[in-house]
C-alpha cells in the first residue's frame, strides 16, 4: 500500500502558479518593455518562445519535488512479533494402558489416547504467543518436538504419535527429567511442565520426586493430570461386571509433584473433564494478549527526486540550441 508521511506538503503544489499570476499582474501595470537596437526584438521573441516552451516540464519538476518531500512509503502486510509468552513442555503417555477404550468422544467409546489426542489439539491452537515442545514417554521419555512456536507441527507431530511407540511401561520421572534438561537450553521465561498420565512410575532410571525436586529449583512448575475412567463394565464369562480401569493411577505420587513445584493436579475421568482441566491451565498460565506487529515500510522519495533531475537534465539539453542562438544575435548586435 502506497502512503505519504507528510502529506500536508501537497499545499505547495499551486505556490507557483501563485507568483505566475502575480508576475502576470504586475507587468500588465507596468506595460511594455525596453527593446535595444538591432537585438531587442529578436532577443525578447526567443526569449519568450523558449518561456513558453519550457513552462510545462518545469510544472512537473515541481509537483515531482514537492512529492518527493512528501515521503512516500510502500507499507507492507503485518508482520506479527514473537512475543515473550511460556516455554511449555506437553509431557504424554504412551503406554499400553493409553488404549483402554473407557472414554466417550461424541457419543462412541474411544481409547483414553484418541481423547486427548482431539481436547489436546484445542489448547495448542490457543496458545498463541508461547513456544511449547512435546515429550512422549513409555519405557523411557523422548523429545518428539523441541520448544517452538510453530503450533501447527506440535499438533501434527501429536496427531501422528501412536500408542506402543516408545514402549509399554510408565517412566514419568524420566519424563520430568528430560523437560528440565530442554527447559536449561531456552533462554530464561516462564517454564511449565504439563505431564499426562493413567499410571505410576514403573519404569526409567529417575524417580518422579527427584526429577520433581531438581525442576522446583530451575523454576518449573509441573502440572499433572491424571487420565482414566473411575467405572467401566466390561463382558465376562459370568456377564457383564463393572471395574475399575484407574487402578494403576498414583494420585498420590501426581498430586506430590505438583506441589512440589507449586503446580497443580487435575482429574480427567471424561473428556468434559479434561476439557475444563485445559481452560483451567489457561487461566493458571494465560497468554500474552498482548501481541506486537509492525508494518515493514520502504522509503521511495528518491524515485521522484531521480526523475525531477532528469527532466531538468533533458530541459537544459533542449535549451541549449535556444541559448546559443541568443548568445550568437547578442554578439552580432553589439558589432
Amino acid at each position: 500500500m502506497l502512503t505519504l508521511a507528510w502529506p500536508w506538503l501537497l499545499l505547495l503544489l499551486p505556490l507557483p502558479l501563485i507568483f505566475w499570476k502575480r508576475s502576470q499582474s504586475q507587468q500588465v501595470k507596468t506595460g511594455g518593455h525596453l527593446n535595444l537596437p538591432g537585438v531587442g526584438d529578436n532577443g525578447a521573441i526567443s526569449q519568450q518562445s523558449s518561456s513558453k516552451s519550457s513552462q510545462f516540464p518545469l510544472w512537473i519538476i515541481w509537483v515531482l519535488l514537492v512529492f518527493a518531500a512528501t515521503r512516500p512509503l510502500w507499507v507492507g502486510d503485518v508482520i506479527e512479533l514473537p512475543s515473550k509468552g511460556r516455554d511449555l513442555m506437553l509431557a504424554i503417555d504412551l503406554s499400553g494402558s493409553m488404549q483402554i477404550e473407557d472414554m466417550v468422544l461424541d457419543g462412541k467409546p474411544v481409547d483414553r489416547f484418541s481423547m486427548v489426542q482431539h481436547v489436546m489439539s484445542d489448547f495448542i491452537e490457543r496458545r498463541k504467543g508461547d513456544k511449547l515442545g512435546l515429550i512422549l514417554f513409555a519405557d523411557h521419555a523422548y523429545l518428539q518436538a523441541p520448544l517452538t512456536q510453530d503450533r501447527r507441527s506440535i499438533a501434527q507431530f501429536l496427531s501422528e504419535a501412536q500408542i506402543g511407540l516408545v514402549g509399554k511401561q510408565t517412566a514419568i520421572g524420566e519424563a520430568i527429567a528430560l523437560s528440565v534438561k530442554r527447559f536449561d537450553q531456552a533462554k530464561e521465561s516462564n517454564r511449565v511442565l504439563i505431564l499426562l498420565t493413567d499410571g505410576s512410575n514403573n519404569s526409567g532410571s529417575i524417580s518422579p520426586d527427584e526429577a520433581a525436586a531438581i525442576a522446583a529449583k530451575r523454576g518449573i512448575t509441573i502440572y499433572t493430570i491424571g487420565v482414566g475412567a473411575d467405572v467401566m463394565e466390561r463382558r465376562t464369562l459370568f456377564g457383564r461386571e463393572r471395574v475399575n480401569p484407574s487402578m494403576d493411577l498414583d494420585e498420590a505420587q501426581l498430586t506430590r509433584l505438583a506441589t512440589t513445584t507449586h503446580g497443580q493436579y487435575f482429574r480427567a475421568r471424561n473428556s468434559q473433564e479434561l476439557e475444563q482441566i485445559y481452560q483451567e491451565i489457561d487461566k493458571l498460565e494465560p497468554t500474552d494478549s498482548d501481541q506486537l506487529s509492525y508494518r515493514p515500510q520502504s522509503e521511495l522519495f528518491y524515485y521522484p527526486l531521480a526523475l525531477a533531475l532528469l527532466v531538468n537534465v533533458l530541459l537544459m539539453l533542449w535549451r541549449l540550441p535556444f541559448i546559443a542562438t541568443r548568445l550568437t544575435l547578442n554578439k552580432s548586435g553589439a558589432q
